[in-house]
């Protein structure tokens, strides 16, 4: 074994009502709190402060009002983790150039923490009892025991077994949801006896070089649905049609995370069974890269090409899958048997035709077919071992 694999688990706090009141007022304090200390933070060190820092000036307040020590401990450092992620958004270029309107927005103002988001507690805080399927934790009015929860079977063994570190408090549609970090032991990855490419797309949303085609046809049909429900309960602009507007995203969400995670699990088990590696291509950019008719400018902007990819990629290191991620450019353009690469190779959007040689297929699986060989030889270029110095 080399490591462990992290991923979390959820499960739905059930308490009484008198346990409610306290777990919301104080997850409710919790993010009041939060955006005080950043708005200190933002005041004397800009998009700079430390735990250190924020620590000496805001500790004190913090437990005069009524947080324990590691309550205000996790409070701290939640809003100096916010402030490292901005900075690294900003050198990284994600927020855009120097002058640009949305950097100058973030720069502008202090981070805000949403009263939905979600509370740190350790083990200190927050302690769990299996058998009978309940939790301590700590609130603004004590301890309160014996809050009971709800998962699924499979969930509690996880729990039990593996659970380690710390767990998430956070409220969703008036419910109470703690979130666990699980961690799973990391198989060795086999040495790959080839490469099986994965290309993503909206109206086909996998195709593997083996010609395994997952369409996105009914998904795509369930969206168009979605969207027109969505158009007329914009049209009332009444509090109810607003609630639904929410509810109806969240649906919207779960059921594509849903499709993503089969499809995600299919293709991993596959290059498991056969002992082949995964390639995928390189998305990141591609909404300013590609260009789409404008009927097209919705689905390719609210289409989860990167959640599939992320499933893809943390199954396949916990089956010991090789995985890497390849350059995408021309990949459905350019010919895998005689290497011409060509706009003219892809007559529609879903054919595939060789101007040289004469090859012949669905753009998509030739596509998969380049990216199989690309990982390959990526692959190989990787794992190569580092010359000895003369």
């Amino acid at each position: 074994m080399v490591g462990c694999v992290k991923f979390v688990v959820q499960v739905k706090l059930t308490p009484n009502a008198v346990q409610a009141t306290a777990v919301v007022r104080t997850l409710h304090a919790a993010h009041v709190a939060a955006n005080w200390v950043s708005a200190v933070s933002f005041e004397r060190f800009g998009l700079k402060g430390s735990v250190r820092e924020l620590r000496k000036l805001c500790y004190g307040e913090l437990k005069a009002r009524g947080f324990g020590a590691q309550a205000a401990q996790h409070i701290i450092k939640r809003v100096a983790d916010s402030y490292t992620t901005l900075r690294a958004k900003i050198r990284g270029g994600s927020l855009g150039p120097e002058h640009s309107k949305r950097r100058r927005k973030a720069e502008s103002k202090p981070v805000t923490f949403r009263p939905d988001a979600a509370h740190t507690y350790d083990d200190r805080c927050l302690s769990w009892n299996y058998d009978a399927q309940t939790v301590s934790i700590w609130t603004l009015d004590g301890r309160i025991k014996n809050v009971r929860f709800a998962c699924s079977a499979g969930a509690l063994k996880q729990l039990t077994e593996k659970r380690k570190g710390e767990s998430d408090l956070m409220a969703r549609d008036g419910k109470l949801f703690l979130v666990a970090t699980i961690d799973i032991p990391e198989p060795e990855v086999f040495e790959p006896k080839g490469f099986t490419g994965v290309d993503r797309g909206i109206n086909n949303l996998a195709t593997t070089s083996d010609g395994d085609n997952h369409t996105g046809r009914r998904l795509g049909r369930y969206r168009r649905w979605q969207a027109r429900k969505r158009a007329e309960l914009q049209a009332k602009k009444t509090r109810s049609a607003k609630q639904l507007l929410r509810k109806r995203a969240r649906r919207e969400a779960r059921h594509a995370t849903h499709i993503n995670h089969k499809i995600s699990k299919t293709v991993v088990a596959v290059a498991q069974r056969t002992e082949r590696g995964l390639a995928l291509e390189q998305l990141q950019g591609i909404r300013e890269r590609v260009t789409v008719s404008r009927d097209q400018r919705a689905r390719q902007s609210s289409w989860p090409f990167h959640q599939l990819g992320a499933f893809i990629a943390y199954k396949a290191k916990r089956a010991g899958v090789p995985f890497i991620e390849v350059d995408p450019a021309y990949t459905s353009q350019r010919c895998p048997r005689c290497g011409h690469t060509e706009r003219a190779n892809r007559p529609t959007r879903d054919r595939f035709s060789c101007r040289r040689c004469g090859l012949a297929g669905p753009a998509d699986h030739v596509a998969g077919v380049n990216i199989a060989k690309r990982g390959a030889a990526a692959w190989v270029f990787v794992n190569m071992p580092d010359p000895v110095p003369a």
